[in-house]
């Protein structure tokens, strides 16, 4: 990028989720954190990087080469602009992206007359078993492949107090398991099968405390027959020391095996017709947040600025994630298999 070796990186946002943003942005030697920018100046303060309350400060003051916005979906459109008018070339936007798939259409469009590429931190296709499983599937080790089926089971969504030590924004969303947790699956599935044709939901609300529903299935299907199952419950657990790593359970299913994944990060495999299974991934601990996969996001982009390399998670091609979990929730209301 304009010859640097560098990039200097701007981050917007320093509650919970943020601290894995900024652990990550620390470890990739050809990124710099110049401003950590939060209304509350104190939360800024306390990344140990140069803060500010104002973005408009910040931008303007430190002319970053990237943006991070790390702020629930409300606040992303202006923030985008806000960067774009500045003159950032370069913006990773949290997900879930925006607060539609309006605004996040002006999002893209904005940014491509900007010339600035606008990049979702959609992290979970980055997490190292999913990147195990689709070189397992590109080689052709499952067969055809037929189902996909996660259950997400985090465990942390009973009584009147959940989510309020963590996220408890996460309370108030009218529209939550699809819109802020389901979205990763809606990619990851598109990641491992490529596009849908349909899609059909049942979803519920479960814990009176929240706004949102918490409980649900959505089922995409495809042109050859296979089919990818959600199954969520945030009330439910599953068998792991962190629920958070994985938040649930997979299995990618073919006509010469099974890929199974785990709660503690691993993948086997167990060939059609047999009982045995091998590794493909083994358990191990890893640094930052569920399998390092927000350093590995953020070096992805970084790579791909500096390097021109094709960049995964661009916002212009996001927008099919958008427009497919506004079809589960078309599908929910109607009570039927819609097409997409």
């Amino acid at each position: 990028m304009n010859g640097k070796d560098v990039m200097r990186v701007a981050c917007f946002g320093a509650g919970y989720f943020a601290q894995f943003h900024y652990d990550a942005w620390r470890r990739i030697d050809r990124a710099e954190i110049v401003a950590a920018v939060d209304a509350d100046r104190s939360r800024a303060q306390a990344t140990g990087h140069p803060a500010f309350a104002s973005l408009d400060e910040a931008l303007g003051g430190e002319a970053p080469d990237l943006l991070d916005v790390i702020t629930p979906p409300p606040t992303h459109f202006e923030t985008i602009r806000t960067a774009l008018d500045r003159g950032v070339k370069a913006i990773i936007c949290q997900k879930p992206f925006c607060s539609s798939l309006d605004e996040a259409r002006q999002a893209v469009e904005m940014a491509e007359a900007a010339g600035a590429q606008l990049v979702v931190h959609e992290n979970y296709r980055f997490q190292p078993w999913y990147r195990a499983i689709r070189k397992e599937i590109e080689n052709g080790r499952v067969g055809e492949l037929l189902q996909i089926t996660f259950r997400l089971r985090p465990g942390d969504g009973q009584g009147p107090e959940a989510y309020l030590d963590r996220q408890p924004y996460f309370q108030t969303m009218e529209k939550f398991l699809i819109h802020e947790t389901a979205i990763h699956w809606i990619d990851t599935f598109r990641f491992l099968a490529g596009e849908p044709e349909s899609v059909y939901a049942d979803l519920r609300q479960l814990n009176p405390a929240i706004a949102g529903e918490d409980a649900g299935y959505f089922i995409f299907g495809y042109a050859n027959g296979m089919r990818a199952l959600f199954d969520g419950n945030r009330l439910l657990d599953h068998a792991a020391e962190n629920h958070r790593l994985t938040m649930g359970e997979a299995l990618i299913e073919g006509t010469a095996g099974t890929l199974s994944l785990f709660g503690d990060g691993s993948v086997t495999f167990r060939a059609f017709g047999n009982r045995n299974s091998e590794a493909v991934l083994e358990a191990r601990d890893y640094q930052g947040f569920a399998g390092d996969c927000v350093h590995a996001l953020q070096t992805h982009v970084v790579n791909g600025i500096l390097d021109g390399t094709e960049i995964e998670n661009l916002a212009a091609a996001y927008q099919r994630n958008l427009a497919l979990e506004k079809a589960v929730y078309r599908s929910n209301e109607a009570g039927a298999r819609v097409s997409v």
